[in-house]
């Protein structure tokens, strides 16, 4: 922005004839605005701190910055600035919303846990096994002991999709 400031300070000094440039340069920042616009509009996959971010709101439901970071520092070190610029990108995003009415504002996530993890597994399934939900199913199975537990909560898993 400071860059475009100062071209345009220069250019407005010097002669009228390059103003169209100016124009050009505006209209290709507006069309380039415009596409990132449409771009927002598809699911967003966040981030792996974003994905942090979510699960503390998923767990604690609308929090404050300071109520996040708090819980993120019981899993790592993270400074409380960084916290609040990845919230107020996510807010940015569509991903978080802000409630402004209050001193201390109130993050809550736009779409539902299962629906955001819903749509990052398929999308997992689709790169990684072409869109077999079996041959995940075998990995995850070798590639781990699986409980007794796990196995019967599978079984049932699967006779209640049969029925």
């Amino acid at each position: 922005m400071h860059s475009l400031v100062w071209i345009k300070n220069k250019l407005l000094k010097g002669t009228k004839k390059l103003l169209p440039n100016i124009c050009f340069v505006r209209k290709y920042s507006y069309l380039w605005f415009e596409m990132n616009m449409e771009e927002q509009n598809k699911q967003l996959e966040p981030t792996k701190s974003e994905l942090e971010i979510l699960q503390v709101l998923w767990e604690k439901g609308p929090s404050t910055v300071r109520t996040v970071n708090d819980e993120l520092l019981k899993q790592k070190d993270v400074n409380y600035t960084t916290t609040l610029k990845l919230m107020q990108i996510m807010a940015d995003k569509n991903i978080l919303k802000r409630d402004e009415s209050q001193m201390k504002h109130i993050y809550s996530v736009v779409e539902e846990e299962q629906d955001t993890k819903a749509h990052l597994l398929n999308k997992f399934v689709d790169a990684m096994y072409k869109g077999s939900a079996s041959k995940l199913v075998m990995q995850l199975l070798g590639n781990k002991k699986t409980s007794q537990q796990d196995l019967q909560d599978i079984k049932d898993l699967l006779n209640k999709l049969e029925e």
